[in-house]
């Protein structure tokens, strides 16, 4: 789930990239990095931790170059410390390439072993960016320039050799930049541009389009799963449809969780989908939980929970009220690298208006439990402000399986939900009672929210579809798992 950026063909792009990350900073807090091509000169600027913790030369040719990519670290492969693994890469050859990718490849043996063979490309690292990389590299080597046919075809025999979710930026010496989403859709990329006063045309890759409209380009729409677009250096645009057979299933998570409220992602305003979450979730409950109804107040769990919330008390008829309040300079808990900084962010980002909760039947929304460590706590903590009865109410599923596909949930045993009935669930949480949204009204709430015609969505850690195959429990453990389970072996010894 990092966020990734590309401009081409405007005067100091790198340093907009850089500007354009901070409206991708919610993505990932781990890396931020940016790369600008300036003829065929790379340069970079790349630092562990969040944006304001890169520090500029304020040398006049910083960044130098009309093309530049940019990328913000949520760590889900390789290691979360590792200066040598913050994105973008580089590779030398061909032709010279740096690349930043958004998402991840579930199962990397295989292609590891390929691309490790004698003579051809060295693997550094367990990152699956570095793998996407040698591997564009690699489906580039035969040919003699990077003119826009080589680098379509190269896509295209990427698309079938890279079985995952990724939306990815590259820039590329002599060929412009290159930007290029999965054959199912499943990460976003969105894409638009900008006139300037001289008649040029700059362009702009994204992962949202808040990114997009925040530095000033006009957001033109989402890349079709499977396609391919070529900036130039000169603002010029191609584009090519590389998977034949591409099917669009964006992943829910993005609209529950993820992106901005602001965001557009393949035609829905993710603010709409919520709303629509939010209303969905109420008349669920009016049929089947009738003892919400009788609720005094609804309180939301700060921030992506916030307009389904307001929403859902609007549809019951009970007053909504701001109980919890955020400290705005403490990031999101959930893309934390570990369980122990997650827990404790919980308590230094979220404080209570003991007014709101004391003696109230309350119900909190919040717009998923996965490990369950946020809402424990802030039901604690409404326990502790005396409110009479809380009700937990979530605008997702229950979250069942692991996912795959770019977020941290690799195993079911950090999933509160599985196994567990939603009593057991809401026993742990602390929770008077526990609902969920139902999964068709979650997928409904996206649908009528958007004007494209999606083919389905990526629900698999809702229900164990996984749509580039059926890799639950079969897929090897990822390698950030392989060190959690190493470390719990060798405590336990």
């Amino acid at each position: 789930m990092c966020g990734i950026i590309g401009i081409a063909g405007s005067d100091q792009a790198g340093l907009a990239a850089l500007d354009g990350l901070r409206y991708l900073q919610h993505r990932g807090q781990d890396a931020v990095g940016v790369a600008a091509l300036n003829g065929k000169h790379f340069s970079h600027r790349k630092q562990l931790g969040m944006i304001d913790s890169l520090k500029l030369t304020g040398e006049q040719d910083e960044l130098a170059g009309n093309l530049a990519i940019g990328h913000v670290r949520y760590t889900t492969s390789g290691r979360a410390d590792s200066g040598a693994e913050i994105q973008p890469l580089y590779v030398n050859s061909p032709f010279g390439i740096c690349l930043a990718h958004n998402g991840n490849l579930p199962e990397r043996t295989l292609l590891t072993e390929q691309l490790s063979q004698p003579g051809n490309r060295h693997i550094n690292s367990d990152s699956d960016s570095e793998l996407a990389l040698n591997l564009l590299a690699d489906e580039l080597k035969s040919a003699t320039r990077p003119d826009p046919e080589s680098l379509f075809a190269a896509v295209g025999r990427f698309h079938e050799r890279f079985p995952g979710a990724y939306a990815i930026v590259a820039l590329i010496v002599g060929g412009g930049m290159l930007a290029f989403r999965d054959p199912n859709g499943i990460r976003p990329l969105c894409i638009g541009s900008r006139k300037s006063a001289d008649g040029s045309t700059a362009r702009i890759a994204a992962s949202e389009s808040a990114a997009i409209t925040g530095l000033g380009f006009t957001h033109e729409r989402s890349l079709a799963p499977g396609e391919a677009v070529l900036f130039g250096e000169d603002g010029s645009f191609q584009s090519r449809q590389c998977a034949p057979a591409a099917l669009l299933r964006p992943c829910l998570i993005e609209y529950v969780y993820f992106a901005r409220p602001d965001s557009i992602l393949d035609g829905a305003l993710v603010y709409q989908t919520r709303v629509a979450m939010g209303r969905r979730l109420a008349e669920r409950a009016r049929r089947k939980h009738r003892q919400l109804c009788e609720a005094d107040v609804v309180i939301p769990v700060p921030d992506s929970s916030r307009h389904a919330a307001l929403e859902f008390a609007h549809t019951l008829g009970i007053p909504y009220r701001e109980g919890l309040v955020r400290n705005k300079f403490i990031g999101r808990s959930f893309i934390l690298s570990s369980q122990s900084r997650r827990r404790s962010a919980v308590r230094r980002k979220l404080s209570v208006i003991e007014s709101e909760f004391a003696g109230r039947k309350v119900i909190l929304v919040d717009d998923s439990i996965v490990r369950g460590t946020t809402c424990r706590e802030i039901v604690a903590l409404a326990r502790q402000a005396g409110a009479a009865e809380i009700h937990v109410v979530s605008t997702a599923p229950p979250v069942l399986h692991p996912n795959f596909y770019g977020i941290d949930m690799p195993t079911t045993s950090e999933l509160i939900a599985h196994g567990r009935s939603i009593q057991q669930v809401a026993d742990l949480l602390g929770a008077d009672s526990l609902t969920y949204q139902d999964l068709a009204d979650l997928q409904e709430a996206v649908r009528e929210s958007s004007d494209a015609a999606m083919d389905g969505f990526d629900a698999s850690c809702f229900d164990g579809h996984y749509v580039t195959g059926d890799i639950g429990g079969k897929a090897a453990p990822a390698p950030r798992l392989l060190k959690r389970q190493q470390a719990k072996a060798r405590a336990a010894a």
